[in-house]
């Protein structure tokens, strides 16, 4: 818990928990699916082990998380009293999506947006058992310049070194422009036209790659 605001007001009440740095983006990836420890820091990849096990705890203890060991696995999930803030985190992203600035450099993450575009895959729309989709990013960091996601019918893995199996599909991009197009600040058509991204490989796979990809992002901007 942060230090109190000494104020009957629900909204002191509950900012004494949530005005604590990372704590809401920690309940951000629990109600996005994240259950284990690495999943989190994966959609937190700037975020220290040690502050998140802080945070973990801090939440268990005020009945917003539940730690639940089966074995040796360890997950995290949301309470009722968690899963309550589903909406205030979609009403947040709305409104960070309509009213704050432009990017700053330093916002560009290529870790952070290739684990959000995995768990955003329709899979439904993937044309064959195994998609392979190599991207290659302008402009990030030596070192995540290329990811790899692996689509089957059941899972998407994400993977930062070659997975071995032969590549379908490659998207090369400025990770700006990638990054703006899963916010839905900007559209596959005109990234595409303007030589921002580029996608490589069979027709019908380089048709319907921009449909594979449902972003909620871009959902709460066009909102």
């Amino acid at each position: 818990m942060g230090a109190s605001y000494h104020q009957f007001c629900p909204v002191a009440k509950a900012m004494e928990l949530f005005d604590e740095r990372w704590t809401l983006l920690v309940v951000r990836e629990l109600v996005l699916g994240s259950e284990r420890f690495n999943e989190l820091r994966r959609g937190l990849p700037r975020m220290s082990p040690s502050l998140l096990s802080t945070r973990l705890h801090q939440l268990t203890a005020a009945g917003i998380v539940r730690r639940v060991t089966d074995g040796g696995d360890i997950r995290y999930v949301l309470t009722p009293a968690g899963r309550d803030l589903e909406a205030v985190v979609d009403a947040l992203g709305a409104w960070g999506s309509r009213w704050t600035g432009r990017l700053g450099d330093e916002d560009l993450d290529p870790k952070l947006l290739m684990w959000d575009m995995h768990r955003h895959v329709d899979r439904s729309a993937i044309p064959q058992d195994r998609v392979v989709v190599r991207f290659a990013f302008t402009g990030a960091p030596r070192g995540s310049r290329r990811w790899w996601l692996v689509i089957t019918p059941d899972e998407v893995d994400v993977c930062d070194v070659d997975p071995g199996f032969e590549e379908s599909v490659a998207v090369t991009a400025d990770l700006r422009a990638l990054t703006e197009i899963w916010r839905g600040e900007r559209q596959w058509s005109e990234a595409l036209r303007s030589g921002a991204v580029a996608i490589d490989g069979p027709v019908t796979l380089r048709r319907s790659l921009p449909r594979w990809f449902d972003s909620p992002l871009a959902a709460k901007s066009s909102g």
